[in-house]
């Protein structure tokens, strides 16, 4: 083991190479320091300039009415393009040759390309969700079999929130890849109410006492007319369908409503609603 005497030898001898390698080169340590201070600058206010930019983009888009969703995808792809650049910008400053970055961006880019095939498929998904607008933020959809109002389109995925206050992450990839149901395209919607009756009332009082009842709500809308009829002849039961019409910001609440003052009413005509039952008769067998 070195004793101090030793260490201290060594240290002196080392001292005076250390000390003439800094002198002969202090002038290429300062200019690696500033360079390196000048990439940090470039990195922070770059940062900043990138995040200014991206939110001027959104107020743009948001002055000119477009949908949040829309909004949120163009900002944040503005921003990690301008982000690349602005570190593209900071290594060429330290001294790394920008073209070999952009080489070695572009065969790594390749190379996570064919690693994250999934990844860039929700991308291209993103791109067509926008461009296409098959729903917009706030609508009630039912995509990749989950349903739920739209949050946020993002350049992976697309955020949804349940009635019940659940966010759900659904792939773009999965959103163009199958069936897109909106409730909320369109301005109105049809409620389908199923009601069934016993085999022994008045069908024709029936469909008065349903339609008196369609009449009394005031948010049910006289066109296009709404629908009663027989449907089917079930085992329990006559069964009608009643289909009117209201605004789709009236669905839910007009559907319960209407359910509840049918049931209701059709008590009060005492024409009785069926539960499942099953006839058994008995034979007895002479032995």
């Amino acid at each position: 083991m070195a004793t101090e005497d030793q260490v201290t030898e060594v240290a002196h001898a080392i001292a005076p190479k250390v000390t003439d390698w800094l002198t002969s080169n202090s002038d290429l340590l300062v200019q690696y320091g500033v360079n390196i201070l000048s990439a940090l600058v470039i990195l922070f206010i770059g940062n900043i300039v990138v995040k200014t930019i991206s939110n001027s983009v959104a107020k743009l888009l948001e002055k000119k009415q477009m949908d949040q969703a829309v909004v949120h995808f163009i900002s944040s792809l503005v921003r990690y393009v301008l982000f690349v650049i602005v570190l593209i910008a900071a290594l060429g400053r330290v001294g790394v040759e920008t073209a070999s970055v952009v080489a070695v961006i572009g065969a790594a880019g390749l190379a996570i390309g064919l690693a994250l095939q999934g990844s860039l498929a929700n991308f291209a998904a993103g791109v067509l969700i926008v461009a296409f607008r098959p729903f917009k933020a706030g609508d009630y959809v039912e995509i990749g079999g989950v349903a739920g109002s739209v949050e946020s389109i993002q350049i992976f995925q697309t955020v949804l929130t349940t009635p019940d206050n659940k966010m759900i992450v659904v792939p773009n990839g999965g959103v163009i890849g199958g069936p897109i149901v909106n409730y909320s395209r369109h301005a109105t919607r049809r409620i389908d109410h199923v009601i069934g009756v016993s085999y022994k009332a008045d069908l024709k009082k029936t469909k008065e006492v349903i339609a008196r009842v369609l009449e009394s709500e005031s948010r049910i809308l006289s066109t296009p007319a709404p629908t009663i009829g027989v449907v089917a002849l079930a085992d329990s039961s006559v069964n009608f369908v009643v289909r009117p019409w209201v605004k789709t910001a009236d669905y839910w609440d007009v559907y319960f409503d209407t359910l509840q003052a049918i049931k209701e009413e059709l008590d009060n005509e005492g024409i009785e609603i069926p539960f499942p039952q099953m006839d058994v008769h008995l034979n007895k067998l002479d032995v």
